[in-house]
């Protein structure tokens, strides 16, 4: 029976702080309930002359809870003596009970720094995962939410809580009035993923993981949010494969209410547009940022039976560069004399929705200004390729689809690509070309004043810190040879981190492709806006109209004072959609590099014949 006890006795013991404090509280009752009766039994005037056995029971409380008061009394030896002996097993039950509320305190404080309490919040935004572009997320997501009273972004990260506070709090000191919460755990364990409230989310994106096994994760991640049972409406979940052989199974384990975008295919396409017309991955930056220029959607009933050439005069501030039907479609710089519905809506470039406006008092036209004569006839390209890695063949197919018939692409790296080099081409002839990328003597025997343009492309059998530093030296070596040459050449390369990118501006590069932190920012735009997936698939898609940086001189006469109202005119009267332009003189100055997306309409404007008007265009 004692073991019993005992067994009992430790079994409620287990039970936490709150068992430890009722145990105490039921050793206070009975401390003070036996002294008291002793006194009642013992003394008779002194129990008389502290108010009987209710007097007794709370002086003996008193003394208990603080020794110091019986240092007043006064009465006989057994009076005195029980008294002393309820003082002191308050001060046992009192030293026991702080330390029981220190230690609780000190747990449930410990389970706080550990993350693992659920959140209760609503219309938020959930990232899984954590990576080097969580900052960027966080950093666009705030900005995105500046008109927003209140808003939260929260982090699910097998992470410390602390740690992943301290990181975000020091790479992005303002979130304004947004806050950012981050909870500790996996995103591809069910209970874990329950901290974060998911089904009262807004959106969730999955961001894709550093390690090998990257798109694994996110697929596992997907198929748990695929199968979980929703208490309401799923909210948007919006995801990233980098390999796109795993595109489809991605897109089944996500389920139709998800966007799984193929990382790998369009950081190929942004490499292939940009070496052949610098500045494009600027022009994206700015497109896909929540910062400068953004896509909206807006309806014009004012413009229902305009066509869409028509429209692009109408504008006061926003550029249109589409359509998108009432009963679904979407058109990306279509042909001019398309009719816009009543139902349409009109794809606007603008700095914000509010500064999305129509006037009847059109700037002028200054026909002067503007060419006439066709454009530039194409010629064959010759490009050099400097390296080799996982994109370079999706790299050689994409741009053999796009060249003139009879351009060269030379690759240039330690071993010979026997697969790429043997594979048919159309329009392309590949050529191979021993060479140690971070070599200057062997970059010089390349004969660089041969090529139109290079491509730098990022060593993957490194670590990425380490193949910034290469791409970086290789670089100034291409650049100083370039001074020598006094032939000049287009330098594309890719970057793994955006914080290397402004190291490397000082070897003028015309552009960097940091695709890592592209993919998030389409990412955060589709997480923002999920309509919004349409018109970036046409824009990305080579087989519609896309982004292009052409030559000014295409469109107005080099070195006379027009404005962009005449830019506008000159590339409607191509089929072409003017969104912008580029200056030569500032193309290394960051953060923009020369490019002025959406100017004003009315202002003055010169522009030389290095310089490029920005459009959509179908080739």
């Amino acid at each position: 029976m004692w073991d019993r006890l005992r067994y009992w006795f430790d079994g409620t013991m287990d039970r936490g702080v709150s068992a430890l404090m009722a145990w105490l509280a039921l050793a206070s009752a009975a401390l003070i309930t036996v002294v008291t009766t002793l006194v009642v039994l013992l003394t008779d005037e002194d129990t008389e002359a502290n108010g009987g056995w209710g007097g007794v029971a709370w002086m003996s409380l008193l003394r208990t809870l603080d020794p110091g008061t019986m240092g007043g009394d006064d009465g006989g030896p057994v009076f005195l003596a029980l008294m002393l002996t309820v003082t002191l097993g308050g001060i046992f039950i009192v030293s026991a009970l702080i330390g029981v509320l220190t230690t609780g305190l000190e747990a449930r404080l410990q389970r706080l720094r550990k993350g693992r309490s659920r959140i209760i919040e609503r219309d938020h935004t959930i990232l899984l995962g954590w990576s080097e572009q969580v900052f960027t997320v966080v950093a666009e997501l705030v900005e995105a939410n500046q008109s927003e009273r209140r808003s939260c972004v929260v982090v699910l990260a097998d992470r410390d809580k602390v740690d992943m506070e301290e990181q975000i709090r020091l790479r992005v000191p303002d979130t304004g009035q947004t806050r950012v919460i981050c909870r500790s755990g996996s995103p591809l364990k069910r209970e874990d993923l329950e901290l974060v409230s998911p089904d009262t989310a807004k959106s969730i994106m999955v961001l894709p993981p550093t390690g090998d096994d990257r798109d694994t994760n996110v697929i596992k991640t997907l198929l748990l949010l695929n199968n979980r049972s929703w208490n309401s409406t799923r909210p948007h979940v919006v995801a990233a494969v980098q390999d796109s052989d795993n595109l489809a199974v991605a897109r089944l384990a996500a389920g139709s209410g998800a966007l799984v975008i193929d990382a790998d295919d369009f950081a190929v396409r942004l490499v292939v547009q940009s070496h052949r017309q610098t500045g494009l991955s600027t022009v994206c930056d700015e497109l896909l940022s929540f910062f400068g220029n953004e896509i909206y959607m807006r309806r014009e009933p004012a413009l229902a039976g305009t066509t869409y050439g028509e429209a692009l005069s109408r504008y006061e501030l926003g550029v249109p560069i589409g359509i998108h039907r009432g009963d679904g479609g979407t058109r990306v710089n279509p042909a001019m004399d398309t009719v816009i519905g009543a139902e349409d809506s009109m794809i606007v470039i603008a700095e914000d929705d509010l500064l999305i406006r129509l006037t009847d008092d059109r700037p002028e036209v200054l026909s002067s200004a503007v060419v006439s004569t066709p454009g530039r006839a194409a010629v064959p390209d010759r490009t050099l390729m400097i390296g080799w890695n996982s994109r370079a063949p999706k790299i050689i197919n994409l741009l053999d689809q796009l060249v003139r018939d009879g351009s060269v692409i030379d690759v240039a790296a330690p071993r010979r690509p026997d697969e790429a080099l043997e594979a048919e081409r159309v329009n392309l002839t590949v050529g191979h070309k021993v060479c140690e990328p971070t070599s200057r003597r062997s970059l010089e025997s390349l004969d660089l004043g041969g090529y139109q343009h290079i491509i730098v492309l990022s060593d993957e059998s490194v670590d990425p810190d380490l193949a910034d530093d290469r791409t970086l030296v290789t670089l100034l070596h291409l650049r100083d040879i370039e001074v020598g040459l006094g032939d000049p050449y287009s330098i594309v390369t890719e970057m793994n981190d955006d914080a290397n990118r402004e190291v490397a501006q000082v070897t003028k590069a015309d552009d960097f492709i940091v695709s890592t932190k592209l993919i998030c920012l389409l990412l955060t735009q589709l997480a923002e806006n999920g309509a919004l997936y349409e018109v970036l698939a046409d824009l990305f898609d080579p087989a519609g109209s896309e982004i292009y940086l052409k030559p000014a001189g295409d469109y107005l006469r080099a070195g006379t004072e027009a404005n962009f109202a005449t830019v506008v005119e000159a590339a409607r009267r191509r089929g072409e959609t003017a969104i912008g332009y580029r200056t030569a003189g500032h193309g290394d100055r960051a953060p923009r590099y020369g490019v002025r997306l959406n100017p004003s309409r009315s202002e003055p404007l010169v522009l030389d014949e290095a310089d490029h008007v920005i459009v959509l265009a179908e080739n």
